[in-house]
């Protein structure tokens, strides 16, 4: 389907894939990892052929069609949700353009015997035939079905683009390549702007797209609930493995654990060779023993462990001045954009060393409130902030405010004052911006790149209370764990905004849920938090709900409810008892692999080797086989 062959590419001096290969076919579902600047996005643009490399090949078939959604989506204003859908049929827009030309020319003109006229016949016949076979008479009601499967309903149809926060926006620009019928779908950063509900709607559709899928992404629930491969951008080259992101982690793990004790063991005989070398070289009658020994040693392949890039960012959040007890009060608190009201005599109060996160879906008015909070948007109702509060404030589209003309460098210079100037670069350093990089310009720097520079230019301003809206989008995993730590270390008091589960455990001890214009308070955890709801995630809090409505709308009795949870208990043992069996294959085949890398040999000398060997990868494959079309039949339950 896509076949990329020895993929080099010098990016800003620095070499971000040397002789890459791999390939892409009909269903495979890649997750593409690796850290901020390893070069991720810069794949998927060289996939959808937006870049050029400086060296290899991409071969694909002729008929492919590429979608490509990219990270930051860039809607020309005075568009309505259906004309920006309507881009999507660019081949049929157009022909309706030459057919309205044709119709009014054959409604205006008299020369009806002439050539041009006739000319404007066959034109409209073979227009209107291929108008007819691209679905130009059904393209409208395809448009209109999608939407409202994505959550718009019929009165959002006609409103502008940009009345729509970024998980909307993101809705319409996936609704273009559903409507576009792609073969391969490359994806960056899919989630970041999505509420819970559209990423379970997005992962049952991924599931079940047959084409191939490449995504971008650091939320790990995602990349386990969607990929069947992983591939690694790491130093340069490739790590490829047929396997979801968490069994990839622990995979490679034990492999270079097992190069590791290979290579160890090696040394071993490699420094055993070469002091027999020097005992016989010193002996006239062993010199030739010597020499077969050189000989021996010169053919040895010497085992190498792969590289892993361990490094990461090192924050600290110091807080700047002890404040009162009280930080902030608010009393009547609402707040409304036009007609749209979408908050409504909120109060709370929060104490100093509160750490609280705010929770809930898209357009339920959680960065609206954290906007009104820092005192970025007007409001009605009092807000009050306490004696000595400052606030650090870090936006959903923080990187967006950072000037692309700028260099890294001259970013954080700017921003600082006399005091802490000659800070700037041990900052720059804490966040992995070293030696050349600190003269990047930021209009080269990678979305996790430009969020670690924000978080750095953060820290120039005192605080003692900080506010943080979803700051973990375009992070890598190994970033989003370090930003975990500093904020878990920091003394003041912390208003998160996250649909993370993963990130907010361990983080906060409050949680406000918004829903439906008003906030109520959890006193626990997100752990607390999701109990109370009766759920296992944010996700499942959706589940139910769509459950609910749809047992409401289908109006299913009790019966065939208990009919229901039987059938679906039974789905689940079976995954759990296949679950069991594959992992125990799976460790059987670990320790074989073992044993050939150590000696391989005698290994293979035992009788009947490859046949056991193959008949548990061939049991292994109808396992997961079985296992595949049990998890699938469950989510169709």
């Amino acid at each position: 389907m896509l076949n990329v062959h020895e993929l080099s590419v010098v990016f800003g001096g620095e070499v971000l894939f040397e002789q890459v290969s791999f390939r892409l076919n009909a269903g495979d579902k890649v997750g593409l990892i690796g850290k901020n600047g390893a070069g991720k996005s810069t794949m998927l643009k060289i996939l959808s052929r937006e870049l050029q490399p400086d060296s290899g090949t991409i071969a694909t078939d002729k008929t492919l069609k590429i979608g490509f959604l990219k990270q930051d989506i860039d809607f020309e204003q005075g568009r309505t949700v259906l004309d920006e859908s309507y881009l999507a049929f660019k081949e049929i827009k157009e022909l309706e353009s030459q057919l309205s030309y044709i119709n009014t020319q054959l409604a205006q003109r008299t020369d009806y015997e002439s050539e041009a006229y006739n000319q404007l016949i066959i034109d409209l016949n073979d227009i209107t035939h291929r108008y007819e076979l691209l679905g130009g008479y059904s393209y409208q009601g395809d448009t209109e079905k999608i939407l409202q499967g994505l959550g718009f309903k019929r009165e959002d149809f006609d409103k502008q683009t940009d009345t729509f926060s970024g998980g909307w926006r993101m809705r319409i620009e996936l609704a273009k390549l559903l409507l576009q019928k792609n073969d391969v779908l490359l994806l960056d950063e899919p989630t970041n702007h999505l509420d819970i509900e559209s990423i379970i709607w997005f992962e049952a559709f991924l599931k079940n797209f047959s084409g191939a899928v490449a995504v971008v992404s650091h939320d790990k629930m995602f990349l386990d609930n969607v990929t069947n491969r992983t591939i690694e951008l790491s130093l340069g080259g490739i790590h490829d493995f047929k396997k979801p992101y968490s069994q990839y982690l622990a995979l490679r793990t034990e492999m270079i654990e097992l190069q590791k004790n290979a290579q160890k063991n090696q040394e071993k005989q490699i420094q055993q060779t070469e002091r027999l070398i020097e005992r016989f070289r010193a002996k006239s009658s062993k010199a030739s023993m010597a020499q077969s020994l050189i000989k021996k040693l010169d053919k040895i392949d010497r085992i190498e462990v792969d590289e892993v890039d361990n490094s990461v960012m090192n924050v600290q959040f110091p807080v700047s001045v002890i404040p009162g007890k009280v930080v902030l009060d608010l009393q009547g608190v609402s707040k409304s954009y036009g007609d749209n009201e979408v908050l409504n005599n909120i109060s709370f109060l929060l104490e100093r060393g509160a750490k609280t996160a705010f929770v809930g879906q898209n357009g339920q008015g959680k960065t609206t409130l954290a906007k009104v909070i820092v005192g970025e948007l007007a409001h009605e109702g009092n807000l009050k902030l306490g004696h000595n509060v400052q606030i650090g404030y870090f936006a959903q589209n923080q990187a967006e405010y950072l000037d692309s003309e700028k260099t890294v460098l001259d970013t954080m210079i700017d921003a600082a004052n006399e005091s802490n100037r000659r800070k700037v670069r041990d900052i720059l350093g804490s966040f992995l911006f070293s030696g050349d990089d600190v003269d990047k310009y930021v209009k080269v720097l990678s979305g996790g790149e430009r969020n670690r520079l924000a978080l750095a230019k953060m820290l120039l301003e005192p605080f003692n209370v900080l506010v943080m809206d979803e700051p973990t989008n375009h992070l890598d995993i190994n970033s989003k764990n370090v930003l975990k730590q500093a904020l878990q270390r920091f003394e003041g008091t912390l208003i998160l905004v996250s649909h993370d589960r993963d990130f907010l455990q361990g983080l906060t001890t409050q949680v406000f849920e918004f829903r439906n214009k008003a906030i109520k308070e959890y006193l626990g955890d997100i752990d607390f938090y999701l109990e109370e709801r009766q759920a296992q995630d944010f996700r499942a809090i959706e589940r139910k709900k769509t459950e609910t409505n749809a047992s409401k709308a289908n109006g299913s009795d009790g019966a065939e409810s208990f009919k229901k949870q039987k059938q679906l208990k039974s789905i689940k043992n079976k995954i759990s008892t296949l679950e069991k069996k594959i992992t125990q294959l799976e460790q059987e085949l670990a320790e074989i692999d073992h044993e050939l890398l150590m000696n391989y040999d005698e290994t293979i000398a035992k009788p009947n080797f490859f046949e056991h060997y193959n008949s548990k990868k061939e049991a292994l494959d109808t396992l997961m086989n079985d296992w595949e079309k049990l998890t699938a039949s469950l989510e169709n339950h």
